[in-house]
């Protein structure tokens, strides 16, 4: 059974068009399913940061000088 699927527009640059005709022709993909792969993969990488974020809220907040001041007397700088 084929996933339902919709149809948009989206205008890419010249060379990105180019380079993505290539790949779909070299891995015998569609444009379409290369674009949906790299949306998808975008996406969730955003839900993994989220996700990052959240189990890291209870952690104290750093002063980024604080930090640069340690790392500088411990000889790491």
């Amino acid at each position: 059974m084929k996933q339902e699927t919709k149809r948009t527009t989206v205008y890419l640059e010249p060379a990105l068009h180019k380079a993505l005709r290539h790949k779909a022709a070299e891995t015998e993909h569609s444009i379409s399913e290369i674009v949906n792969e790299a949306i998808r993969q975008n996406l969730l990488e955003d839900f993994e940061d989220l996700a990052a974020f959240e189990a890291r809220r209870g952690e104290p907040d750093l002063v980024f000088e604080d930090v640069l001041k340690d790392l500088k007397r411990r000889g790491k700088l």
